[in-house]
Parts: C-alpha cells; sequence; structure tokens
C-alpha cells in the first residue's frame, strides 16, 4: 500500500499557526495547485487543505505567505468530527511531512527593485549569472574538450 502526496503550488493565505495544549506546533494552509488540463467551464486549480506539524509547521509560519510558491510532500489523512450541531463533518487533507520553500524570501522585493538592482550591476561590473556571456561567440578549440 502507498499513500503518498507531492505537490507544488502557492498559499492561499497566510499560514495559520496554533498549539496543541501539550505545546506541539501544528499549521494549517491551503495551496492552488494548477492542473494539468483545464475543464471546460469549470476551475484550472484545486485548493487543497494541508497541516504540518512541529519545528516544520513553525518555519512555515515564519517564511511563507500569501502566494509563496511552496512544494509539498506528504500524505492523505481522512478525519472525522462532530460538530455544535451533532453532524458529523468529514475533512480530508494533506499531511506535509517535509515544505520546501521554493522561491527566496524576498522575492516580492526583488520585482519591486529589479531595475534598480540591474543599475547596481551594471554599475559595479559584477554579473550575478556566472554563464552569461554577453551575446559573444565561446572560442572552443577541439583540443580543449577532454573526450
Amino acid at each position: 500500500m502507498l499513500n503518498r502526496v507531492v505537490l507544488v503550488g502557492r498559499l492561499t493565505k497566510d499560514p495559520e499557526l496554533r498549539y496543541t495544549p501539550n505545546g506541539v506546533a501544528v499549521g494549517n494552509f491551503t495551496l492552488a495547485v494548477n492542473r494539468i488540463r483545464k475543464q471546460e467551464n469549470g476551475p484550472d486549480a484545486d485548493f487543497i487543505n494541508c497541516v504540518v506539524w512541529q519545528k516544520p509547521a513553525e518555519n512555515v509560519a515564519n517564511y511563507l505567505k500569501k502566494g509563496s510558491l511552496a512544494g509539498i510532500d506528504g500524505r492523505i489523512q481522512t478525519r472525522s468530527y462532530d460538530n455544535n450541531e451533532g453532524k458529523r463533518v468529514f475533512i480530508t487533507e494533506v499531511v506535509a511531512e517535509t515544505v520546501q520553500f521554493l522561491e527566496p524570501k524576498n522575492s516580492g522585493n526583488q520585482q519591486q527593485s529589479g531595475s534598480q538592482g540591474q543599475q547596481k550591476q551594471n554599475q559595479s561590473g559584477f554579473n550575478s549569472d556566472p554563464f552569461a556571456n554577453d551575446g559573444q561567440p565561446i572560442d572552443i578549440n577541439d583540443d580543449d574538450l577532454p573526450f
């Protein structure tokens, strides 16, 4: 038997961090995951409830926010409870065992100051892309290749 989920998507709102009575951190968030194949007149994404525990929950709450791109590796879990009206409520969610932060923390700031950063880069003469060649062809001799 196998119960494994791997998702990449964006948070629909800021994560919620709570603590159990025993002091264990638990974080909840919803991940919007694009569908590969769009449905006619249907949604383009699925909104998947996720839960994460302990230190990863604190990290998610501290470093992710609405719109952050995240990768989730975990399992699907179904649980149920009786609400205040006495009705049985079923919940299906992904229990994230690992959460990968797929964007830098200040990625929003980079977009706003991108032109300023480019100007500073050009002034300093330092190019952050070590493979950039400014459009010039690379001269490689057959003697330079190891094979």
